[in-house]
């Protein structure tokens, strides 16, 4: 599933000037605490979530996911969106609340990490 097809299903804003259509995702992994996307989540995964803060981006270059969705209408800070050009990380923003935006990507098919072989 490409990010584009993720920003509709989410109705999704996009913060970054990246090109939507070139990145596929894989998988999905909703989660607010950066310690357990370091010890639980695959690379090249979109994470979900509600924290808006730089060390998000820290955590996601770490872990090489896929990009970020910010869920309940937050937005990432002017300092983060440049960061996040700079690392070619795709930052977009759904009304949405975790629970359900995790539950519409699943509903589509994308899968979880524990669906993914190693």
């Amino acid at each position: 599933m490409t990010l584009t097809e993720i920003a509709t299903l989410l109705e999704a804003v996009s913060f970054t000037k990246l090109k939507l259509d070139d990145i596929e995702i894989q998988s999905a992994c909703g989660c607010d605490l950066l310690s357990d996307v370091l010890a639980f989540t695959k690379e090249k995964t979109l994470l979900l979530t509600g924290l808006v803060h730089p060390q998000v981006l820290r955590t996601v270059e770490m872990v090489d996911l896929a990009g970020v969705v910010f869920v309940r209408g937050k937005e990432p800070t002017e300092e983060m969106v440049v960061l996040a050009q700079e690392k070619r990380i795709p930052l977009l923003s759904t009304l949405h609340p975790m629970y359900e935006a995790c539950g519409i990507l699943y509903r589509a098919g994308l899968a979880g990490n524990s669906e993914l072989k190693d």
